[in-house]
């Protein structure tokens, strides 16, 4: 029997990580925020090997996550955390950066690599020059459609991993923009605030908004790596996922980044129902829309569900 595809998701606590497995993760991408961008909590070196030992009775695989832009101050402490997270049971590191792909074949050849430049990693010439470097699995980019995903798939021996579900990022700067611009622009919150008014942080709910699309907020927050603005709305593919399973996609990623964990659990719960549900009977699969029923009913109103860029043409 083919290899099941792996259902992949992130945790913001322990607590949360145990909920989810409960729910049908496969696996998870956590750490630090020194070191990965974006993570919905911070997990040091200790709590990586709680989450791993919570996910190996299971089979559930940990990934870390050291996507970070790397600067030199960082080169010579990253040898010692890559050890940490090693010996913490890390099954795989997600790296953008050569130098963590260095540091990790230098120390410790059997950890894989799954290699995540975020929105350049475009296509499969590229992924397969990782590839013969010692990179095991290529994130392919958010921007991508169907077309370009399944050809990538064809075109490398590496596993393809697709995020499905969850917002994504637009635009990232290592300035820190809400706290550098604050008294010459307005940044829309809770109740309209001007920027200088307000923390810079992804809990305070900020969002920018275009005055020709007033009905799209875009949430935008500061954090140690810098000025995050994310999508307006929340991708979701689990109507279209028998597409992705057909095609053999190894790795689909619910990013549960500034959601709550009951909604989290629910969208994991939804995804491994369908999963399940096509592995059962490929040939005879049809789509139950009412596995869609307990998302709705937890989804942000102001965030549509949308099919992302799955079934936009190319926009490079």
């Amino acid at each position: 029997m083919t290899q099941k595809t792996e259902l992949l998701c992130t945790a913001a606590s322990l607590e949360e990580l145990q909920r989810l497995i409960d729910a049908g993760a496969d696996a998870f991408v956590i750490g630090e925020a020194r070191y990965g961008m974006r993570l919905p909590g911070d997990f040091t070196p200790s709590q990586i090997a709680e989450a791993a030992a919570l996910a190996a009775p299971r089979g559930v695989r940990i990934y870390v996550s050291i996507n970070n832009l790397i600067e030199n101050e960082a080169l010579a402490e990253l040898p010692g955390y890559i050890d940490a997270v090693a010996e913490a049971g890390a099954h795989a590191i997600v790296f953008g950066d050569p130098a963590v792909l260095t540091a990790v074949r230098a120390a410790h050849p059997g950890l894989a690599l799954h290699w995540n430049a975020e929105m350049t990693s475009t296509n499969y010439a590229t992924a397969n020059f990782w590839g013969r470097r010692g990179a095991t699995r290529v994130v392919l980019a958010r921007e991508l459609n169907m077309e370009q995903i399944l050809e990538a798939k064809q075109h490398t021996d590496m596993q393809v991993e697709v995020q499905v579900h969850g917002m994504t990022n637009i635009y990232h700067s290592k300035r820190y923009l809400l706290q550098s611009y604050g008294d010459h622009q307005r940044i829309v919150g809770e109740r309209g605030l001007p920027a200088g008014e307000l923390q810079h942080s992804k809990e305070r709910g900020l969002y920018l908004m275009e005055a020709e699309r007033p009905y799209e907020r875009f949430p935008i927050f500061e954090d140690s790596n810098g000025t995050h603005v994310m999508s307006s709305g929340d991708i979701c593919m689990l109507e279209n996922l028998h597409e992705l399973l057909e095609a053999g996609i190894d790795s689909l990623k619910i990013d549960g980044f500034m959601k709550s964990s009951a909604y989290n659990e629910a969208v994991v719960r939804a995804y491994r129902q369908t999963i399940e549900a096509y592995y059962a009977d490929p040939a005879g699969y049809a789509f139950d829309e009412s596995a869609l029923e307990p998302i709705r009913a937890l989804q942000d109103p102001d965030r549509e569900l949308t099919f992302g860029f799955f079934y936009k043409e190319q926009v490079y």
